[in-house]
């Protein structure tokens, strides 16, 4: 009997670790992301995007696929600098909700920004990739 409790006690981490790492594939492409944002790399951001995006930035501007990437490439959008604080993934088959708290730096029409996000992003799993649907963020104090 006491082997059968430490073989299940020895074993419990693994059962724990196999049903938490469902999420972490849709957090991981979510910094390659960020990662292509700062980088200003519109191809690779593209691969990123739902052809469908819906991109609301905490201060009000709408986006589509095609805009957000034209502000990024022409230097309108500039991100210097994205840094995840927090992330937390809910996966509905082959969507994910991800709700998350960014630092963000960069330039929007040259004028500086330093601002601290609470976002909500919508993904779509297309092939291998979490692709971004939809996102919408608020400024954090």
């Amino acid at each position: 009997m006491r082997r059968w409790i430490f073989a299940l006690l020895l074993l419990t981490p693994f059962a724990g670790s196999a049903q938490s790492s469902k999420n972490p594939s849709v957090l991981q492409d979510e910094l390659r992301r960020f990662d292509a944002m700062t980088r200003r790399d519109t191809a690779e951001l593209s691969r990123w995007l739902s052809e469908d995006l819906i991109y609301r930035h905490s201060n009000g501007l709408l986006e589509d696929k095609r805009s957000h990437l034209e502000a990024i490439a022409s230097g309108a959008l500039v991100y210097e600098h994205m840094v995840r604080d927090s992330a937390q993934a809910q996966r509905y088959g082959r969507t994910a909700l991800v709700n998350g708290v960014v630092r963000v730096r960069g330039r929007l029409q040259q004028a500086p920004f330093d601002v601290r996000l609470s976002y909500l992003a919508v993904y779509r799993k297309k092939g291998a990739r979490w692709r971004l649907v939809r996102w919408q963020s608020t400024r954090l104090p």
